[in-house]
């Protein structure tokens, strides 16, 4: 699902940026009320978070102008000023949702889950791992890396998924073979190493950051670096 976050802080920006990502949203972000009015307009957003206090156009007035355009797309608004009448106002304006700076991310992720299951329906998340620029899609069984799709044979996915739900764990050989595999497989076999290097041509091949990583005498991770 893809967010838009107009932020001009950059330290709130980053949290709710990385959390997001690592939830497995794409995230775009605009710095002003000005970038964020054309970006929310020219492009489809599942839902928007938004700052009140804004260089260009203020928070309120921006939302007033998006609703006005797109009444269902969800807005959450984000501001330090949580007096009772500056959150009428937020809603007054057409925000779905009000949250007072400084928040915690499990918070305002409660919150994304509420707005998305409210107008777009039944959103399972838990379907979705990420790792950096990875996306897995245990659903869909769909595989993306820096929004380029990625095609794997059965196997292959098999491999990546079990790593991806054990992500940062060394993973021996054995565990591999067991759950990939089958247990009865023979455990003399060179499989395992075979299909990391096939998972890498496809995953890593041209990417700046490698994911798939070799825990030498021990066995294979995925994770960032």
């Amino acid at each position: 699902m893809n967010l838009l976050v107009v932020e001009d802080e950059p330290n709130v920006v980053s949290v709710i940026s990385r959390g997001l990502t690592d939830e497995g949203f794409t995230v775009s972000i605009a710095p002003d009320g000005l970038i964020g009015k054309q970006m929310a307009i020219e492009n489809h957003f599942d839902l928007i978070i938004l700052d009140i206090m804004l260089p260009g156009i203020n928070g309120l007035e921006l939302c007033k102008i998006i609703k006005a355009l797109k009444p269902t797309t969800p807005i959450i608004m984000l501001t330090a000023l949580g007096t009772t009448e500056n959150v009428v106002n937020g809603l007054d304006n057409g925000a779905d949702d009000y949250l007072i700076k400084p928040f915690k991310f499990a918070e305002l992720f409660a919150r994304i889950r509420m707005l998305l299951r409210r107008y777009h329906g039944t959103v399972n998340l838990d379907q979705i791992i990420s790792i950096a620029d990875l996306q897995i899609n245990l659903s869909a069984k769909t595989i993306n890396r820096n929004k380029t799709d990625i095609v794997l044979t059965a196997t292959e996915y098999r491999l990546l998924e079990y790593m991806a739900k054990n992500k940062g764990k060394i993973l021996s050989r054995i565990d591999i073979l067991e759950n990939v595999w089958d247990i009865d497989f023979n455990l003399g076999t060179n499989v395992v190493d075979v299909y990391v290097n096939y998972l890498r041509k496809k995953i890593d091949k041209n990417a700046d950051q490698k994911l798939i990583h070799t825990a030498v005498g021990l066995g294979y991770v995925l994770k960032e670096k």
